[in-house]
Formats: C-alpha cells, structure tokens, sequence
C-alpha cells in the first residue's frame, strides 16, 4: 500500500526534471514582459556603451571609429555578457526574498529545477544582447573577417562563458540580504574587473605594472578570444584560456552556491 506521503512527494524523473527545469526558465523570461526596465536595462546599455565609446574615444585612442569600433565591440560583448548575468542574481535573490522559493519547495517538483531555470533564462538573455549589439554595429560598420564560423564560435564561447560565471552570480544572489545588495556587488566587483582590462584600450597603453594584471584578467583573455575568432588573429590560446577560467569558476563557486543554497532554502 502507497502512503499519502508517497503521493504527495513522487519521485522525479530526470525528464520530468528538465521538463519543470524548462517550464521554470520560460516563467523567468516572460516576466521580462511584466517588467520591461529589466529588457530596457540590458538592451539599451550596450547601445549607449558602443556609441559614446566609438565616436568619443575612438579617434582619440586608435586614431579613427572604424578601427576602434573593430577592436572594442568584441570587449563589449564580453562585459556585456558578466552583466546580464547579474539578473540571475536578482531574480533569484527576489524569489528567495519574497517566499517564491518556499512556495516551489512544497510542490512535486525537483528541488534543481528552480534554480536550474533561472540559470537556463539568463541563457537566452545572454543570446538577445549578443545579437542585439552585433546589429547595431553591424549598423555602425563593424564586419566579421572570419565569416559564419568565427561568428558561430565567438556566440557559443560567449554563453558557454557566461554559464560558468552564472555560478558566481548564484552565490551572490543565495547569500545577499536583499536585492539592493546584489546591484552593490555589480557596483564594486564587476566594474573593476571589467575595467581593468583590454576591452577598451590595448593593455600595452597602460603603465607597466598593471599590463600583467591586465593580461591574466578573465575578461581580457575572453575579449582577445572574442577577437580572434571573428577578426582573425590569435584564437587558441585565449580560447583554451578562457574554457580554462571557466573551468575554475565552476569548480570553485559551483559546490559553494550549491553549498549555499542548500543553507538558504
């Protein structure tokens, strides 16, 4: 005989897992409708970061637009890409905050999925805003020199990147008190990181204390793949590089989020 316990806890399936896992991230992304400042937010930024930086520092770092658009709209893409990330951050940190989780925990769901969901959402966000700032500089003159494959390439790195980095930005969202923490975080870490770096400027314009630091930064090492795979250049090594900062962000922050997480729910 089943116990009302049995029937009201089931075991789930893998499938059943991913189909919930699948349900939760299309929740995630048509809130984006109920709340249209987040696709504002993630949309227009990039336009503005792309426009001031060519036609106010363009001329005066490489000497024209055209050129300098070629080599920052790649590092835009990048920073862009650790930005979009920190919605899954908020949305999760909102969802603790207000008892959505707690709501979820008591249906015959997978306890992953939710999580999982948010994670799988910020996927197809990272997928608009790279299309959306290749076409405002496809508008602008940026052209792809390695053609339909170094595109390809430089689109699966991006979010394949940005699903490692989703395990920073779930720690941050599981242990913040509040959402107004997780924009401080955004505030004080990704800005620096982002900065100090070779997205905007060549690393070899920079004092030469800093260049090293500038050259084993994730973000640079991204951005010179990002490079390399759509205007030609060097390609293995930052790629390799970069899959290998992934590497490390997932083993280090994936059993502490999940660690955190489980302290949390």
């Amino acid at each position: 005989m089943t116990t009302a316990t049995d029937e009201l806890a089931p075991r789930v399936t893998p499938i059943e897992g991913l189909r919930q896992t699948l349900t939760l991230a299309w929740r995630t992304v048509v809130q984006v409708r109920h709340n249209p400042w987040e696709l504002s937010d993630f949309s227009i930024q990039p336009i503005m970061f792309v426009l001031l930086f060519t036609y106010v520092f363009g001329g005066a770092i490489l000497g024209d637009t055209q050129s300098y658009l070629a080599f920052m709209l790649p590092g835009i893409l990048v920073m862009n890409m650790l930005f979009v990330t920190l919605y899954v951050s908020q949305g999760l940190n909102t969802d603790l905050t207000k008892g959505v989780f707690d709501r979820l925990r008591s249906l015959p769901i997978a306890r992953w999925a939710p999580l999982a969901g948010r994670i799988a959402a910020d996927q197809v966000k990272q997928l608009w805003s790279i299309l959306l700032v290749l076409g405002v500089g496809a508008v602008l003159g940026f052209r792809i020199e390695n053609g339909v494959t170094g595109l390809l390439g430089a689109v699966v790195l991006l979010p394949a990147f940005a699903l490692a980095f989703s395990w920073v930005a779930v720690l941050v969202g599981v242990t913040a008190k509040d959402p107004e923490r997780v924009q401080v975080f955004g505030f004080t870490a990704l800005f620096p990181v982002t900065f100090v770096s070779n997205i905007f400027v060549p690393s070899n314009t920079m004092p030469g204390w800093l260049q090293p630091l500038v050259d084993v930064n994730p973000v640079s090492i991204l951005a010179d793949a990002c490079r390399g795979l759509m205007l030609g250049g060097e390609v293995a090594q930052p790629v390799l590089g970069s899959l290998a900062w992934a590497l490390g962000i997932v083993l280090v922050f994936a059993p502490l989020s999940v660690w955190a997480f489980k302290r949390r729910v």
